[in-house]
């Protein structure tokens, strides 16, 4: 293998493996803050 293709495909390799794992985080923010809103949206009807 070229050093261009090892490098292309080591640059490849790891934005996909921060594409994947952003996924993971960002559902988690998500949960995080349909979480808070049902909290708030409780407090709110109790008034």
């Amino acid at each position: 293998m070229t050093p261009n293709k090892y490098t292309s495909l080591l640059f490849i390799s790891v934005i996909s493996i921060m594409l994947f794992s952003a996924c993971d985080t960002i559902s988690g923010v998500g949960k995080d803050i349909q979480k808070a809103g049902k909290v708030i949206e409780n407090e709110a009807n109790k008034r």
